[in-house]
């Protein structure tokens, strides 16, 4: 079945290149030098003095905000959905920007983080004030949004109650949270991939499980080499399994949420890698970044909002809708609005949930 396409005027995408001082020199030494680009609503060059609200879209984990403006087979990249949505009169005309987060470990939290390179600084006191520079921006926070899917989502909220005074609102898609739910069941999985490249290689026989689980600085996370060289693999593939993109998804969150300039590769990881144990302390760490325990803490900061948007469907495969639950009622506890839908969908190919967040955040930050 053909897709049928809108009659919506196109709209013009520019792409630009930022020389960021925040990502120079960055520990995982990817580029510090990177491409933004911007869609410009029909309505930009036919009212030359006129200013717009601003949308910033985060990519999920493996994404980049370059790959949503590609072309789509039977379905819209973000350009055409909200030229769709603004010439269907669902939201007004703004700019959409799509920058460049991805790093070497496949994405980041959009947090600072000693192990992967500060991408909060990055977008909020560079990519921010570059766009306003290049184009007519409506200035100031309650003009300015974000949103996202899955990391992305988790970037929206966390920049809703941490970076309060950059957005006026945000739309969080199947956003990670609940951290027991959604990474600790995936761990043994990332600890077998790890295996492959333990030294020296199993052997059968018996086993001192006790001698293996105390090797110097694995009771507390630290990488034997092991990890090391599951990247060092990893980087040389040109095809990564599944089994291997969750495992370097997990070591991407690990660097993200419990990073240690003191350890080996500048983080460390919630389990002992031998025996499986989970370590109290660092899994604690991981903890403290979860949506579900930072309510009350930045209550203050999400009360400033002008919008919250909040979906997920109620099949995610990575069970974050219970996540969002959580979240939403300790929202609604701490007497902080904001609009929480469920739907009749897993985790993947839901970019149509954006006519509802998009029409949202516009009517939020249009005033």
């Amino acid at each position: 079945m053909a897709l049928k396409r809108s009659r919506a005027p196109a709209g013009t995408l520019v792409e630009l290149e930022h020389t960021s001082r925040i990502l120079r020199g960055n520990p995982l030494r990817d580029p510090y030098v990177r491409k933004v680009r911007v869609w410009l609503p029909p309505q930009y060059d036919a009212a030359p003095k006129h200013r717009f609200p601003v949308l910033y879209d985060l990519a999920g984990f493996t994404g980049s905000g370059l790959a949503h403006t590609n072309w789509k087979p039977f379905s819209e990249n973000v350009p055409e959905r909200v030229a769709r949505l603004i010439y269907e009169q669902k939201m007004g005309p703004a700019i959409v920007v799509f920058p460049d987060c991805f790093t070497a470990l496949g994405g980041n939290q959009y947090v600072n983080s000693s192990a992967i390179g500060n991408y909060a600084d990055y977008l909020t006191r560079e990519i921010i004030p570059f766009v306003d520079s290049e184009f007519r921006t409506l200035p100031g926070r309650n003009h300015r949004g974000c949103f996202g899917k899955s990391s992305g989502g988790y970037g929206a909220i966390i920049h809703g109650m941490k970076y309060a005074k950059y957005w006026g609102a945000i739309a969080n898609h199947s956003g990670d949270a609940y951290f027991d739910f959604i990474y600790r069941a995936d761990w043994p999985n990332t600890l077998n991939e790890l295996a492959k490249y333990r030294t020296p290689k199993r052997k059968p026989g018996k086993l001192d499980v006790r001698a293996a689980s105390e090797r110097k600085g694995i009771a507390d996370g630290e990488d034997d080499g092991r990890i090391k060289r599951f990247l060092s693999a990893v980087w040389k593939q040109q095809k990564l399994s599944m089994a291997e993109g969750h495992c370097l998804m997990n070591l991407c969150m690990a660097a993200t949420y419990d990073p240690d300039p003191r350890a080996p590769l500048g983080f460390r990881v919630p389990f002992n890698m031998e025996s499986g144990e989970m370590i109290a302390r660092r899994w604690e760490k991981w903890r403290n970044h979860d949506p579900i325990n930072l309510v009350a803490k930045h209550s203050v900061n999400l009360r400033t909002l002008r919008g919250i948007y909040i979906d997920c469907g109620w099949r995610d495969q990575y069970q974050i809708h219970y996540g969002t639950r959580i979240l939403s009622k300790r929202l609604a506890e701490a007497g902080i609005r904001h609009s929480y839908e469920e739907f009749d969908d897993t985790h993947s190919d839901i970019d149509y949930r954006m006519d509802v967040s998009l029409a949202f955040l516009y009517r939020a930050l249009k005033a």
